[in-house]
């Protein structure tokens, strides 16, 4: 198995943003939104409808805003979102997605540290991640702070890539899903995967946190997938 070697936690420079927002994420972004509004479903006992409008639920590490929008095209019920990012450049385009997606109001962008939020303990209904925790070179901490952030029997989702064993496998996703993407989009999506956990490693951290009875599993080649949580509990 290869080291896990960390890569700079905020990606806040111009470049690092637009070439983020610019690669094509819209398939993983679509597999995400439909696989979380399942696992809501489950969580509500297998009704949407039933959900409070009053329902918080928070993105961390939205960069920019692609999963809330998306989200809120696929359930536009789903409302409002608070969309957490450390990124200045990032949110500086989330801002821009949002309002070119008519969801201005509905999708709050929050400048927050993953690691220390801006909510109280045991104050946020749902909490769900696409991709922050290979940005975080200490990742306990955000699953402390999740711990403290979300209700009792409130739902966590998280998504992110998964390392692979070999450097080889590594360059062959690289080429299999970046092939066609800018040379920076390609050293970033290299140097995420050296950065990713692997299951044991999500497993052993969720314990540590106290979020017991975590579904923990590999949902594609190259990711993983955690699922904590159960309505009234």
């Amino acid at each position: 198995m290869l080291p896990r070697t960390p890569e700079p936690e905020v990606m806040d420079t111009v470049d690092d943003a637009v070439d983020y927002d610019q690669m094509d994420h819209s398939h993983v972004n679509q597999l995400f939104v439909d696989d979380f509004l399942e696992a809501l479903r489950e969580w509500a006992g297998g009704d949407l409808n039933s959900l409070s409008a009053s329902l918080q639920i928070v993105d961390l590490g939205t960069g920019t805003a692609q999963i809330p929008v998306r989200l809120l095209q696929s359930w536009p019920q789903c409302r409002p979102i608070s969309a957490c990012d450390l990124s200045v450049e990032m949110l500086r385009l989330a801002k821009r997605n949002i309002c070119n997606s008519g969801f201005d109001g509905h999708i709050h962008p929050v400048f927050c540290d993953a690691k220390r939020l801006p909510f109280g303990d045991h104050s946020v209904d749902v909490i769900v991640s696409n991709s922050i925790v290979h940005h975080i070179p200490e990742p306990a901490a955000i699953f402390a702070e999740v711990a403290r952030c979300l209700v009792k029997g409130g739902l966590l989702f998280f998504r992110d890539l998964l390392r692979p064993a070999t450097q080889n496998h590594v360059e062959e996703l690289v080429m299999l899903y970046a092939a066609n993407e800018a040379p920076h989009a390609q050293t970033m999506f290299r140097e995420s995967l050296h950065a990713a956990l692997t299951i044991d490693e999500v497993k052993q951290l969720l314990a540590d946190a106290g979020l017991h009875g975590a579904k923990v599993h590999q949902t594609s080649d190259r990711h993983w997938t955690a699922i904590v949580g159960k309505a009234n509990a």
